[in-house]
């Protein structure tokens, strides 16, 4: 077994992660410059390239959270990291590519909204876009508390700071590109951490397989190893079959715009066409490319043996001990650009959640913001989203939180779909009868779903509650409901329908016109 080293990064290593910083600030910096109001701030005017849509999907859909919490997985159980995560994404954003990345796209195209949740009060009523909005970013600060947590996991083994210093600075840098240069800054860094991450990615493999041969186990012989025994079965430990459905479903409304984020995207396209080849993009990144990844995870315990219960901390001792300095500071910038890309798009969305679809409630003045005051607004929201969700990440591993994996996988897994239900099937006609009643019920009765399966049950069965019935309960539940009203309770208005013909067809809908907003 390789011996872990503390705060092996060297002077060339800082240099390359320094750098790293000073890049995505000057593409901030340069982004600003494309950034003339709301719209191009939130959804890039509709002028990004369905290709350059497609990488930042799929890059804002990683965080360091992979190198932690699902390289703990990976140590332990194997193959199912993959076939329980990276899978059911691929799976999910292909099947999205059809049924929601064209009607998102419309919502800024047809009804020229700049949030995903602003077309709700049309769709539904305003307490309903209201709950939908307030629940959804107190859920994204709390996800993205566990990511700064994450990559602040992963730099405290690189250098031996403390976890709140490596907050700080990531979420510093983040914090000045991402409200400088708006989603246009996003998807360029995003771009270049894709360049990165293969750099990096294909780095560590080599390096495995290089050693794995210098200890005679090679490339293939290494599941015959009694380190890997196990290891190579698709499905085990909680990780079985009713997990991989419950979050196959999950992951098919959480990446198709569940958590906002994504949606952009699909809006930031010019057209529901390019939507859809984004997305598709996007899937076929998530298919192949975290094999790659993950195969030096799957090999971990052959190398390293993990200081932390849950391995989480597996991938970075190996990465410290396998690669020369140079490349060990592009990897820990690969750990960086993974979180950063996630975490400024979630800041983007819930910018443009709140300053869209919530400030304009609470405030008259809010209503009356010109171009210039509204990116003002937008940007003072970005920077106190950041410090919000990075006052959340010192207490990722307290009492109430308990760890990064938890966090990101029952929390957000679980209140994800009572938020996502309304809000992604009331894009389709098929449940076109489920209006404000069925949306507000379903979303209320699903949260306390989710309160009672973590907490009262979990409490008093012996055991507790197996994982994948914690976040797929929930969403069963609202889902069920959702539809169950939609039939008992119609609440199809022409107007309502109105909205549905504006997002499901290019052409001019002959249904009584769209309110306006």
């Amino acid at each position: 077994m390789l011996a872990p080293t503390i705060g092996y990064m060297n002077s060339l290593d800082w240099a390359v992660l320094i750098g790293y910083f000073g890049v995505m600030v000057a593409i901030g910096v340069w982004s600003h410059k494309r950034v003339d109001d709301v719209s191009d701030f939130f959804t890039a005017g509709g002028k990004m390239p369905w290709w350059l849509s497609g990488i930042s999907h799929h890059m804002s859909g990683y965080s360091a959270v992979m190198f932690t919490g699902y390289a703990g997985i990976a140590y332990t159980y194997g193959v199912t990291s993959f076939i329980t995560w990276s899978f059911p994404i691929a799976l999910g954003i292909a099947i999205g590519s059809k049924l929601f990345a064209p009607r998102i796209n419309r919502l800024r195209s047809r009804l020229h909204v700049a949030s995903p949740l602003e077309y709700l009060k049309n769709r539904y009523n305003l307490p309903t876009q209201q709950a939908l909005a307030w629940s959804g970013m107190l859920l994204k600060i709390v996800d993205v508390g566990a990511k700064w947590a994450a990559i602040a996991t992963l730099l405290s083994v690189f250098t031996g700071i403390s976890l709140n210093q490596g907050i700080l600075i990531t979420g510093a840098v983040t914090a000045v590109y991402c409200t400088i240069g708006g989603l246009w800054a996003d998807a360029l860094t995003e771009l270049g951490q894709f360049v990165i991450q293969l750099l990096a990615g294909l780095s560590m493999f080599v390096a495995v397989v290089l050693k794995l041969d210098d200890k005679d186990i090679g490339f293939l012989g290494a599941w015959d190893e009694p380190a890997l025994h196990g290891h190579g079965k698709p499905l085990v430990g909680p990780y079985g079959t009713v997990f991989l459905l419950a979050f196959l479903f999950i992951k098919l409304f959480e990446y198709n715009g569940g958590m906002l984020n994504q949606a952009q995207r699909y809006m930031a396209t010019g057209s529901a066409r390019q939507a859809e080849r984004s997305a598709r993009l996007s899937a076929l990144l998530w298919l192949v490319w975290p094999v790659v990844l993950f195969f030096p995870m799957w090999m971990s315990p052959l190398l390293v043996t993990a200081h932390r219960p849950d391995g989480s901390d597996s991938y970075a001792l190996m990465t410290e001990q396998l690669l020369p300095h140079g490349l060990l500071g592009l990897v820990v910038v690969g750990f960086f650009s993974h979180t950063m890309a996630m975490c400024s798009s979630d800041a983007n969305a819930i910018a443009a959640v709140f300053t869209r679809d919530v400030a304009p409630v609470l405030s008259a003045r809010a209503r009356g913001w010109n171009d210039r005051s509204g990116l003002v607004a937008a940007r003072v929201t970005t920077v106190v989203f950041l410090g919000l969700s990075m006052a959340v990440a010192t207490q990722v591993d307290s009492p109430a939180f308990k760890d990064i994996i938890t966090v990101v996988i029952k929390w957000v897994a679980g209140l994800m779909g009572p938020i996502a239900i309304p809000m992604m099937l009331g894009l389709l006609r098929t449940f076109r009868r489920s209006g404000p009643t069925a949306a507000l019920t379903s979303w209320a009765a699903g949260l306390l779903a989710f309160w009672l399966v973590n907490y009262p049950v979990n409490w008093h069965v012996d055991g507790g509650v197996p994982l994948q019935y914690q976040v797929s309960i929930p969403l069963a539940v609202s889902l069920v409901l959702y539809v169950l009203i939609g039939w008992l309770k119609p609440e199809d208005t022409p107007a309502r329908l109105a909205v549905i013909e504006r997002v499901n067809t290019d052409a001019d809908a002959a249904a009584v016109p769209v309110p306006a907003p």
